[in-house]
C-alpha cells in the first residue's frame, strides 16, 4: 500500500532530553526542597519549566501603593501600613484580626479560619494588603492576599515595583513563589530555547522567549507584561499548530487503499425516495462528503450543524454511498436514546432501498447482541448503529468503510480511534450539533475539514424563551397546566446533579411524583432518566408520542436523540445549573413542529455570571452566538471536553481572547510545513523538539478529534 513518508514518532529527532535542565525537578530550585516541592506539585509544577511558565494571575503597581486614607470603600485594592493592634473571634468561623497604621489612617484587616497568623502578625510587622475595603463605622478589608515586608534587601522584589502576584497554595504565599521563581528566572532563563524561526521573530518583531519570560514575571510596565505574555501565547499556539496541522498532513498522505464504485445515479436514488426536499445547505454539504469518499486519502471531516438542521439525513446519504460502493457503515452515538432515533430514521430512509441495519448496544438480551456481533463479523449487516458497545473488542467489521460518530465530544480520544482502527484507514465523519466558535474549530478541530449545516429545513415554529426566578414557579406551572389541558405537550427537565447519576435519577423521580399529585393531578405524567431499561425508555417514549402521556418529566438524557414535533412546551427547572450549549441542546428538543413553542428557564440568577448567562439564552436562537458567550464565560475546557481532545493544556495564550494570535501562528505553522515537511532543518530542531515534547504520543491521536 502507498503511502507518504510518514513523521512517526521513530523518524522525528527525539525529544528534549530527560537531562534538560528545564525539565530537572522543580525540588533543586534554590529555595525550594522537598516539602515545598509537594506544595509546587499542589499547583500543578513539578519541572524547572513548570515553574518558569507559571503565569502570574494579576499585577499590583507597588510603586505608588494607595495609602490608607486613599482607599474608596467598595473597590478592590492594596495598600500597606505597620500593624497596631490585633485581636481573635473564635465563635464560629474563627477570625484573626490586626489594624494596621501608615500616616493617613488606620484600617482594620479581617482573616478568615487562618490560625496560624497569631503565630506570624505581631505588633510593629509591616503589611501589604489586598481585598474589597467597606466602610462600617470605620474602613475595614476583608483580606485575600498580605505580604509581610522585612525591611531587609529582598523587599526591593516585593515592593516599590510593578509586582506578580502568581496563583498560590495553602502554605506557599504568594511572597514565597514570587522569590522562588526570581531565582529559576536566574539559573535557568538562558536556558531556555528559541523555538521560532528567526524569520518569524523578525516579522512580528518578537522578544527573546527567555527575556519574555522574565518580563511575564517582573516587568518594568504593564505594557512590557502583555507583549511578553503575547509572544509566550505566540509560542504555545505555534507549537500547537504545528502539531494539528501534522497529523492533517499525516491523513493526507495516506492512502486508503479503496475507491467507492458508486456514481451520481446512487445518490439521486437515495435524493428521489427523500419524503421531503434537501436544504440548500444540506445539498452542499453532501457534495462535500462525496468529494471526500471519492478520493484516495480517508476522510476526516467534521459536520457541524444547530439543532434541526438536519444532519442524520446527510450522515445517512453518506453511509448509504458507503454501503452501494461495497463497505459496511457504523454509526455510534454517545446515548441508547439517541442510537435509537438513529436507527428509526435510517430504518424509514434506507431499508427501502436495501440496506440492512442493525442496533448494537448494551442493553437487550445477551443472544441477541451476540447475534447481531454475528452478523456485523459475517458482512450481512452493512450499517451497524450502536453505543460504546461498537467499541467491544468482540465486534469486527470485515469490510468496514466509513465511521460516523454523532456528539462526538462526548467521547473520548482513544475512543474514537479505538473504533476507526475496526477498519483499514476509513472514512470519518464526526458530527456535532454544539456550535463551535471559530477558536475551537481551529485547534481542537483543526485537523479535519469543516462542513457547515447553516440553515434549518423550512416550516420550522419559532421558539420563545422566558426566564424567571423560583418565585414563579407555581405560576409558571398553572400556566403549563392550562397549555397541555388545550392540547400541548411539555417537557420539565429537572435540575443537573452532576456527582452523581443516581442522584439525578432521585431527583427526577422525586420530582415526578410531586408534579403528579401536586401540580398535574388528573394529567399523565411520564418519567424519562438514564437507569431505565431500553424497553422501558421506548414504552415512555411511544406514550409521548402517541399523546398518552402529555407531560414528560426528565433529566438531560432527553438533550439529543428526541424528536417529537407535537412537544411545544419545555421548562427548566435550576437552568443556571446547566451551561448554556447543553441548555440550547435542550431547547432544541422543541421547535420541532410547525408550532410555536415555549421554553421557561427557571433560575436563581443568585451571581452576575448566571444572569448573564440566562439573558444570553433568552436573547437569541443562533447556536453559534450561545456557544460564543458560553465559550467566554466558561472556557473551552468546560464548553468541550477538550481535555479529552489529546491536545496538549495551553498555559499562557487564552483562546477567547487570542484569537488574532491564533490566526497568524496558523498561518507561520502552515508556511512553515510547506517549505519544509519534515521539519529536518538543523535551525528548527528545537520547535521539532518542542512539538513533541507537547504532544508526547498523541498526535497519532488526533485523529477524529
Amino acid at each position: 500500500m502507498a503511502t507518504t513518508r510518514r513523521l512517526s514518532a521513530s523518524a522525528l529527532r527525539p525529544s528534549r532530553s530527560r537531562g534538560s535542565p528545564l525539565l530537572a525537578p522543580v525540588q533543586y530550585v534554590k529555595g525550594v526542597g522537598p516539602t515545598r516541592a509537594e506544595q509546587l506539585a499542589r499547583l500543578g509544577i513539578e519541572t524547572v519549566e513548570d515553574l518558569l511558565y507559571h503565569r502570574p494571575h494579576r499585577y499590583e503597581d507597588r510603586r505608588r501603593l494607595a495609602t490608607i486614607g486613599q482607599l474608596i470603600p467598595g473597590q478592590k485594592t492594596s495598600t500597606q501600613g505597620t500593624v497596631v493592634a490585633m485581636s481573635e473571634k473564635r465563635y464560629g468561623t474563627y477570625q484573626f484580626q490586626a489594624a494596621i497604621a501608615d500616616d493617613s489612617g488606620v484600617l482594620q484587616c479581617t482573616w478568615f479560619g487562618q490560625r496560624y497568623l497569631r503565630r506570624l502578625i505581631t505588633r510593629g510587622t509591616r503589611l501589604i494588603v489586598y481585598g474589597k475595603v467597606e466602610r462600617f463605622g470605620s474602613l475595614v478589608m476583608t483580606v485575600e492576599e498580605f505580604e509581610i515586608l522585612t525591611g531587609g534587601e529582598e523587599d526591593t522584589l516585593h515592593t516599590q515595583r510593578i509586582v506578580p502576584v502568581h496563583p498560590a497554595t495553602e502554605g506557599l504565599s504568594p511572597r514565597v513563589l514570587r522569590t522562588i521563581i526570581h531565582q529559576a528566572l536566574g539559573s535557568h532563563a538562558a536556558e531556555v530555547p528559541e523555538i521560532l524561526p528567526a524569520d518569524v521573530v523578525r516579522r512580528y518583531g518578537l522578544p527573546d522567549r527567555g527575556a519574555a519570560l522574565r518580563s511575564m514575571h517582573f516587568p518594568s510596565t504593564l505594557e512590557e507584561a502583555e507583549a511578553a505574555r503575547g509572544r509566550l501565547a505566540f509560542d504555545e499556539l505555534f507549537v500547537l499548530q504545528l502539531g494539528v496541522l501534522i497529523r492533517r498532513q499525516r491523513l493526507a498522505g495516506i492512502d486508503k487503499g479503496y475507491r467507492y464504485r458508486a456514481g451520481d445515479e446512487v445518490l439521486r436514488e437515495f435524493i428521489v425516495r427523500l419524503p421531503f426536499p434537501l436544504t440548500a445547505a444540506q445539498e452542499r454539504v453532501i457534495a462535500e462528503i462525496v468529494r471526500d469518499l471519492r478520493g484516495s486519502a480517508p476522510m476526516n471531516r467534521l459536520l457541524q450543524g444547530d439543532v434541526g438542521s438536519g444532519k442524520t439525513v446527510v450522515a445517512a446519504a453518506a453511509l448509504y454511498l458507503a454501503v452501494r460502493g461495497g463497505h459496511q457503515g457504523a454509526l455510534m452515538a454517545p446515548t441508547e436514546i439517541l442510537a435509537e432515533q438513529h436507527l428509526a430514521t435510517f430504518r424509514q430512509l434506507l431499508e427501502p432501498l436495501g440496506v440492512r441495519i442493525a442496533l448494537l448496544s448494551g442493553g437487550g438480551r445477551k443472544r441477541e447482541r451476540e447475534g447481531v456481533r454475528a452478523r456485523v463479523a459475517r458482512g450481512e449487516i452493512d450499517i451497524a448503529v450502536g453505543t460504546h458497545a461498537l467499541l467491544e473488542a468482540g465486534v469486527t467489521f470485515p469490510h468496514l468503510g466509513l465511521i460516523v460518530v454523532d456528539e462526538q465530544h462526548k467521547f473520548g480520544v482513544m475512543q474514537r480511534a479505538t473504533l476507526r482502527r475496526k477498519g483499514f484507514h476509513p472514512d470519518v465523519l464526526v458530527m456535532t450539533a454544539t456550535p463551535i466558535p471559530r477558536t475551537l474549530t481551529m485547534t481542537v478541530y483543526g485537523d479535519l475539514d469543516l462542513s457547515v449545516l447553516d440553515e434549518l429545513p423550512p416550516g420550522r415554529g419559532a421558539i420563545r424563551t422566558y426566564v424567571r426566578g423560583p418565585e414563579k414557579r407555581p405560576e409558571v406551572y398553572a400556566w403549563v397546566r392550562d397549555m397541555v389541558e388545550q392540547g400541548a405537550r411539555a417537557y420539565v427537565v429537572c435540575p443537573l446533579i452532576e456527582e452523581s447519576e443516581k442522584l439525578q435519577v432521585e431527583a427526577a423521580v422525586r420530582l415526578a411524583e410531586r408534579l403528579q399529585a401536586e401540580v398535574f393531578r388528573g394529567l399523565a405524567v411520564g418519567l424519562l432518566h438514564g437507569r431505565l431499561r431500553p424497553d422501558e425508555k421506548d414504552d415512555v417514549m411511544r406514550a409521548f408520542r402517541a399523546g398518552e402521556v402529555t407531560v414528560l418529566v426528565a433529566t438531560s438524557v432527553i438533550e439529543v436523540g428526541i424528536d417529537v414535533p407535537e412537544a411545544t412546551i419545555m421548562v427548566v427547572e435550576d437552568a443556571d445549573r446547566f451551561g448554556l450549549a447543553q441548555l440550547h441542546q435542550l431547547r432544541g428538543r422543541i421547535g420541532r413542529g410547525a408550532e410555536r413553542s415555549y421554553c421557561v428557564l427557571l433560575a436563581g440568577m443568585g451571581t452576575e455570571e448566571s444572569r448573564r448567562r440566562m439573558e444570553a439564552m433568552a436573547a437569541s436562537r443562533d447556536g453559534f452566538v450561545i456557544a460564543q458567550r458560553d465559550l467566554e464565560l466558561r472556557g473551552p475546557g468546560e464548553l468541550l471536553g477538550t481535555r479529552q481532545h489529546g491536545l496538549p493544556e495551553l498555559r499562557v495564550a487564552n483562546l477567547v481572547d487570542d484569537l488574532p494570535l491564533l490566526e497568524r501562528s496558523r498561518e507561520e505553522a502552515a508556511r512553515l510545513l510547506a517549505r519544509d515537511p519534515a521539519l529536518r532543518d538543523p535551525d528548527l530542531a528545537a520547535v521539532h523538539a518542542e512539538v513533541l515534547a507537547r504532544f508526547g504520543g498523541r498526535l497519532d491521536a488526533l485523529s477524529m478529534s
